[in-house]
């Protein structure tokens, strides 16, 4: 009688790799574009009103609110930032009150990739991850405008850094430059769009209704790439090359901030960055360790699309600009190089993250609060 053959065990029965990259390169695709439709239907939903928002302030606690506020309705920072240099240069915005609002998106924008992390919110280690990978970001941005927040109050050291540097960069201040449109950013910002267009062509939907059907196909398509990219890239990652990876970047901090800066440059889009590692981090194949200084690169990579904003925008627009760059780069100068600075924020989202992977209701408090009603509070107080 001829023995019936055992079941082959789950990893023999694996695609070959190339064929788990090849699915891997496509749900990043998928993934991609689903940030890009979700920034579209925030932008559906809130556009208007993150362009209302930005008139008649003048105290930097509203200003600081109001950054926040737009870029959590716009999607992303480098949208605020090109409007805030659009106004500073044509004089219906002053440096000094703009300052607090580029501040503010830098916050804002981290709503997007702690939005990504509830794709894992049904596997509680993983979610856990996740979102202590998201939300580190939140906690190292708040702690750098704890710290340079009040000292620009107190002496304009940003606004006078950049003004110094405005002076020595800006030999021809009217010269007009061609605006670098990142292919990679195009090419799934049109796949986002041809969605948009059979909801809002197709079906027949507008303004909110079509936004909302929008969102509801982001989040889908969000969750069912992250399901399956997290399975993935367990299946790829041997525990040699995850151990190969973490220990570059976890001990070569300038290393790593440079990849973040420089894929932010490239998808000109700090949110896209971000939101890439949060799947990474809940797979358990990056570190938190390793990937904190990335997202610190993607800080300073999304200044960027501010200083090219600012080439056609006169010195003003270029000041404000070089405030975000200074920012950011007087933030991470005071906090990274110090150990247990540079563990603190780390520290606090996994204790926030572990709060939430315990009770779910930590994760909605956390988001309305931090993104939604902190800032609405800051500007009907101050504005």
């Amino acid at each position: 009688m001829t023995p019936v053959k055992a079941p082959m065990p789950y990893e023999e029965r694996q695609l070959p790799v190339w064929a788990r990259l090849l699915f891997l390169l496509f749900l990043l695709c998928v993934f991609l574009t689903a940030i890009q439709l979700m920034s579209g239907a925030f932008k559906l939903l809130g556009k208007d009103q993150a362009k209302a928002l930005f008139d008649g302030v003048s105290n930097p606690f509203a200003g600081l609110a109001v950054g926040i506020l737009a870029t959590v309705l716009v999607q992303s920072s480098s949208v605020t930032t090109a409007t805030v240099v659009a106004l500073v240069g044509s004089g219906e915005l002053s440096i000094t009150y703009a300052v607090p609002m580029v501040m503010g998106a830098n916050i804002g924008t981290s709503v997007t990739n702690t939005l990504v992390s509830m794709g894992h919110i049904a596997r509680r280690t993983e979610f856990r991850r996740a979102f202590a990978g998201a939300t580190m970001h939140d906690f190292f941005n708040v702690m750098a405008l704890a710290a340079l927040l009040p000292i620009e109050i107190a002496t304009g050291i940003l606004e006078k850094g950049a003004r110094w540097l405005t002076s020595i960069l800006a030999s021809d201040p009217d010269a007009a430059a061609e605006k670098f449109s990142s292919p990679i950013k195009s090419f799934f910002k049109t796949l986002s769009k041809g969605i948009e267009s059979v909801v809002t062509e197709g079906i027949g939907l507008v303004g909110w209704p079509a936004a909302l059907v929008i969102l509801v196909i982001a989040l889908a398509m969000i969750v069912l790439a992250l399901m399956n990219i997290t399975k993935t890239m367990r299946s790829l990652m041997a525990d040699r090359v995850e151990r190969a990876l973490n220990e570059v970047l976890g001990r070569r901090g300038i290393l790593a901030m440079a990849v973040g800066a420089l894929m932010t440059v490239l998808v000109q889009s700090s949110s896209i960055t971000t939101s890439l590692l949060v799947p990474m981090i809940g797979a358990g194949v990056l570190s938190m360790e390793a990937a904190f200084p990335i997202t610190l690169g993607a800080n300073l990579g999304t200044t960027v699309t501010g200083l090219l904003a600012a080439l056609s925008a006169g010195p003003a627009g270029l000041t404000i600009a070089l405030v975000h760059l200074l920012f950011n780069l007087v933030g991470i100068g005071l906090i990274y190089p110090i150990p247990w600075l540079r563990r603190f924020p780390i520290r606090c989202a996994e204790f926030l993250a572990e709060r939430a992977s315990r009770n779910r209701i930590w994760v909605g408090v956390y988001i309305m609060g931090v993104f939604v009603l902190m800032p609405l509070l800051g500007i009907l107080l101050f504005k």
